[in-house]
């Protein structure tokens, strides 16, 4: 949820006036450090920060009014900014989103983006048994949060301008989750009858079908070397392969990048020692097993038992503990 609503700011591009020569000022106090560095960015700036000796991050510069990103060298969080400000951030690192505090010109409407950044992840603990729920149950909790949201950002008393930025992130958030749950009630459909078939290349040579994996269970990962949420999953993989090692389940990873990018994912799988069985999807997103299941997003976890029947469409995230406890009552 927290990415979600940071890719949303982020894609808002503010073009309001500035006066020549004007910058803002800002510095940061962080306990727990996670870096001696930390980054302010959006798609078309970037400012690194290094650490002083008094062990403050303090820096001016110019900047176009807007949303920017901060990073802190392993978590970020979204912030408006405008030359004129004169911004001071306090935090810790280990509590990160439940410590931020703003204080000075520019704080109100910053800490107004750090609040929202807790409800919102909030929300996203709740928001995976909203996905099991029927239609009406998952809508009436996103016209709550819709109207929460709207209601908060109405007597923040903050900045018009990040007002009329935040206004259309809200309701494409409900947009882009009533997408998701269509997807995942779609994908439900599925489960219980055989699963479509594929037969993709090998990185190891050959080709491999899921008909040669009858008689275990399946879990597969669909990626591309390009897609950032993929390879933060990578890591968890790799833990939940050496958890059921040697038992009844194999692990398959389908790319679906174009043909240009064939030899990109044949070094990634050797750069990042990728275990599992490797392949490559014929034809990319318009693959027949691709479109089987529906799948417009990435990554995407499928799980498929030993009968060659779908268990899961739309499984969970290696990331998520809930794919352990699937796994432990399954896999012998």
């Amino acid at each position: 949820m927290k990415k979600l609503i940071t890719l949303l700011l982020l894609t808002v591009v503010s073009t309001y006036g500035q006066k020549a020569g004007e910058k803002l000022n800002f510095t940061a106090k962080i306990e727990n450090r996670n870096s001696d560095s930390i980054v302010i960015r959006s798609r078309s700036f970037s400012k690194t920060i290094k650490i002083d000796k008094k062990g403050e991050f303090k820096d001016s510069f110019a900047v176009t009014e807007g949303m920017y990103q901060f990073f802190d060298g392993s978590e970020s969080s979204t912030l408006f900014l405008k030359n004129g400000y004169d911004l001071n951030l306090k935090m810790n690192a280990k509590e990160f989103d439940e410590s931020i505090v703003y204080t000075g010109k520019g704080s109100k409407e910053n800490n107004y983006l750090a609040q929202k950044a807790l409800s919102d992840e909030q929300f996203e603990i709740k928001i995976e048994s909203l996905l099991e729920q029927d239609e009406a149950t998952f809508k009436k909790a996103l016209d709550a949060k819709k109207a929460n949201d709207l209601a908060n950002l109405e007597k923040a008393g903050i900045d018009e301008k990040l007002v009329a930025m935040i206004k259309p992130s809200i309701a494409q958030e409900g947009m882009m989750l009533t997408q998701f749950f269509n997807q995942k009630a779609a994908a439900k459909k599925i489960e219980g009858t055989v699963s479509p078939s594929f037969d993709y290349e090998n990185f190891k040579g050959g080709k491999t079908k899921l008909e040669d994996l009858r008689g275990k269970y399946v879990y597969i990962d669909v990626w591309a070397t390009w897609c950032g949420p993929c390879l933060a999953e990578i890591p968890h993989l790799k833990k939940v392969e050496v958890k059921y090692h040697g038992k009844n389940i194999e692990f398959v990873s389908i790319s679906v990048d174009t043909e240009k990018d064939y030899e990109k994912w044949k070094k990634m799988v050797v750069a990042k020692e990728l275990g599992g069985i490797q392949l490559f999807a014929d034809k990319n997103w318009t693959s027949d097993f691709i479109k089987a299941f529906g799948i417009n997003s990435i990554p995407r976890f499928i799980l498929i038992g030993p009968d060659g029947k779908v268990i899961k469409a739309d499984a969970a995230r290696p990331s998520s503990a809930s794919l352990t406890e699937l796994l432990d009552g399954l896999v012998k």
